[in-house]
């Protein structure tokens, strides 16, 4: 059986927004799905702790592709656990479907789904609002700046147009909640929607002196 002390060590060399916090998160918001929508809990349990365990390292280009390497890495820690192939296989196949920006293979099974929906739910609310600033922090990147027509219309930026948190909020944030699987998920993103939308509103206010 895994542990979340076992589970540790993969995510010792991370990115501030992948670190083992976010598996801590997405491990008890994926049991919290389970239980609502009838899935397996050791197949979403196992998923939860091991969705980015391969290919978080900051700076690295395989974050691109770290949801299929976490897929490949979770058969050889489930096959020394001892767990059947087809186990295995129902496992990996919640890790790969995971990504939010590769529908190359979209979640089939219920735990897939939930495993999906956990971890978008933590890209949303107040967590969410923490995220989308450190990584902003991180990339360089203002917290706010005016997006522009072509922007708002496409979501491609303008030559020179910086990619803020606020801009992420609108490309992305704001559609999490389409892409939910579970009836249960999608009630907690549109809260947390909610709370993000209030969140960047008091953010461009202060920015601009107006509260």
């Amino acid at each position: 059986m895994l542990t979340f002390e076992q589970t540790r060590e993969w995510y010792k060399d991370t990115d501030a927004v992948h670190d083992f916090s976010h598996i801590e998160r997405v491990y008890h918001m994926a049991e919290r799905l389970a239980h609502a929508e009838g899935a397996d809990l050791e197949i979403v349990r196992a998923a939860a702790l091991l969705h980015d365990a391969d290919g978080t390292t900051p700076g690295s280009d395989v974050r691109l592709e770290h949801h299929l390497r976490s897929a490949e890495f979770a058969g050889v820690i489930l096959q020394a656990e001892g767990w059947p192939e087809e186990r295995i296989k129902a496992v990996q196949h919640c890790i790969r479907a995971h990504r939010y920006r590769d529908d190359r293979e979209p979640p089939v099974t219920i735990e897939a789904k939930v495993l999906f929906d956990a971890d978008k739910l933590d890209v949303l609310g107040a967590i969410g609002a923490v995220r989308a600033t450190v990584y902003a922090a991180l990339a360089g990147t203002p917290f706010y700046c005016e997006p522009s027509a072509q922007f708002l219309a496409t979501g491609k930026e303008e030559p020179g147009e910086l990619h803020s948190a606020y801009h992420e909020h609108i490309f992305k944030l704001r559609n999490v909640e389409k892409r939910m699987y579970t009836q249960t998920a999608k009630a907690l993103a549109r809260e947390r929607c909610r709370y993000l939308d209030d969140f960047f509103l008091q953010l461009i206010a202060e920015i601009k002196g107006e509260r």
